[in-house]
C-alpha cells in the first residue's frame, strides 16, 4: 500500500496545506512538524510560484512572500530531505506545472523521490494532459494526484479510474480561497467516483476552514483538504506562527474524525 492510501486507512483524514517558505523555511518546517504533530493524515507542500492561477489572494500573497524571502525549489528539497529524519506523516508537492519544467521533469521527480515525497498534485494540468507526468511519476514511486471539479461531469468516472492515491474533490469554482459555505454537491462528486474506482479514496478541498464545514465534508468523502485558513494564520503570525498552527490542525484532526 502507498503511503497515501495508508493516510485515509484510520478514518477520516485531514489534510493542511502550507507554502513553503513563507515567511522563511525554518517556520515551514517548524509548521510542518507541528501539523504531523497535531495528528495530520498527509501533509501537502506549496513550492511557490509567480503565477499560481488555482490560488485566491491568501495564497497567492503567500507565494509573493515566499519567494521574496529567496526560496528555491532546492532550498526545499533540503528543507524535506532534513524533514524526513523524523516525519513519517505522507508529504506531496502541490505546485504548478512550469515550476516542473523549469527544474527539468526527470530531475525534480528524482530528486523528490530521494527526499522521501509520496506525491505530486499540479492543478493547472488538465487530464488530457496527465500523461505527460504521470509515467515519470510512477518510475519514480510518487503519485500523481488527479483534480475533479464540480465542472469535470462527465469526466470525471474517466478521472477517478486512473487516479493514484487519493482524489482531490475541487469543492466550489473559482480559486482557493476561505468560504462561508460551500454549494456544491460534494455527496454526489464522491459517488461518481467511488462507483468508478472503489479502492481510490477522496478528500475536499477548496473553502474549508471551521472544524463544522470539516466534519460536514469529511462525513461526505474520506477526508478534508485546508489552505487558506492555515496560510492565514501565518501571514498573521510569521515566525511566531508555529503553536497556533499546531492548535489549528489539533481542532480540524478532532473534527473530522468526530
Amino acid at each position: 500500500m502507498s503511503r497515501i492510501k495508508e493516510a485515509f486507512a484510520h478514518g477520516k483524514a485531514f489534510i493542511p496545506f502550507i507554502t513553503c517558505g513563507d515567511p522563511d523555511l525554518a517556520t515551514t518546517a517548524d509548521c510542518v512538524r507541528a501539523m504531523a504533530e497535531a495528528g495530520a493524515s498527509l501533509i501537502e507542500l506549496g513550492i511557490p510560484f509567480s503565477d499560481p492561477t488555482a490560488e485566491g489572494p491568501v495564497i497567492q500573497s503567500a507565494n509573493v512572500r515566499a519567494l521574496s524571502a529567496g526560496t528555491t525549489t532546492d532550498k526545499i528539497f533540503d528543507m524535506v530531505a532534513e524533514l524526513r529524519k523524523d516525519v513519517t506523516t505522507p508529504m506531496v508537492f502541490m505546485t504548478y506545472a512550469n515550476v516542473v519544467f523549469s527544474y527539468g521533469m526527470e530531475r525534480f521527480l528524482t530528486r523528490a523521490q530521494e527526499v522521501g515525497m509520496d506525491g505530486l498534485i499540479l492543478p493547472d494540468v488538465p487530464f488530457e494532459e496527465k500523461e505527460e507526468f504521470a509515467p515519470t511519476c510512477r518510475a519514480h514511486g510518487l503519485d500523481l494526484i488527479s483534480l475533479i471539479a464540480p465542472t469535470s461531469e462527465n469526466r470525471i468516472a474517466e478521472i477517478a479510474k486512473g487516479a493514484e492515491g487519493f482524489v482531490y474533490c475541487v469543492s466550489s469554482l473559482g480559486v482557493t480561497g476561505v468560504r462561508s459555505q460551500i454549494t456544491t454537491d460534494i455527496g454526489a462528486m464522491v459517488s461518481l467516483v467511488k462507483q468508478a474506482n472503489p479502492e481510490i479514496p477522496c478528500a475536499v478541498g477548496f473553502g474549508i476552514s471551521t472544524p463544522e464545514q470539516a466534519r460536514k465534508m469529511a462525513g461526505l468523502s474520506d477526508g478534508a483538504i485546508v489552505g487558506s485558513a492555515i496560510v492565514k494564520i501565518i501571514a498573521q503570525y510569521g515566525k511566531e506562527a508555529t503553536p497556533h498552527v499546531k492548535e489549528y490542525v489539533r481542532s480540524m484532526v478532532e473534527a473530522v474524525k468526530a
